[in-house]
């Protein structure tokens, strides 16, 4: 039984790779992704419990949350245009929850949204979404010896 389960695992790695899966985020990415996805549930239980059956406040809470689960998904590959994409978003429902705030006093996933554009601002976070993907840094490990910048003699080569 023990060997069964070993060659599915190996068997759904060996498929996985194959596919081109991205393999594990870096912790900061996970962490911002992790914040954006409970900045959706709390965006969702704020807004549909002030919305006191107002039809265009659902809709706008509704519409907010689809908005942030896609930005859960895009943050999710890690890369660099997708920090680009995160923080223009997250300083879009900044300014649209101080707009709302202004008019109608309220602040909802305002405070938790600065939060969020704080983090990725953190120049630690930057980092992560701009190296490589994973499968790109764990090639880098593997190259041979003709692939160094030293060459196959170690950058002592008779000229």
């Amino acid at each position: 039984m023990g060997q069964m389960i070993s060659r599915r695992s190996w068997r759904s790695g060996l498929l996985a790779r194959q596919r081109g899966a991205a393999g594990p985020p870096h912790q900061l990415v996970a962490l911002v992704r992790r914040l954006v996805v409970a900045q959706t549930g709390l965006a969702a239980a704020i807004g549909l419990l002030y919305s006191r059956r107002h039809l265009p406040s659902i809709l706008i809470t509704l519409m907010l949350v689809a908005a942030l689960w896609g930005l859960a998904l895009v943050v999710r590959s890690g890369t660099h245009s997708a920090w680009l994409i995160a923080v223009g978003a997250e300083t879009a429902f900044v300014i649209f929850g101080l707009f709302r705030f202004a008019t109608s006093r309220y602040l909802g996933g305002t405070l938790f949204a600065i939060v969020i554009v704080g983090t990725l601002l953190h120049p630690a976070v930057a980092r992560a979404f701009s190296s490589p993907p994973w499968r790109a840094r764990q090639s880098l490990g593997e190259a041979g010896l003709a692939d160094t910048p030293e060459g196959a003699f170690g950058g002592r080569a008779a000229g």
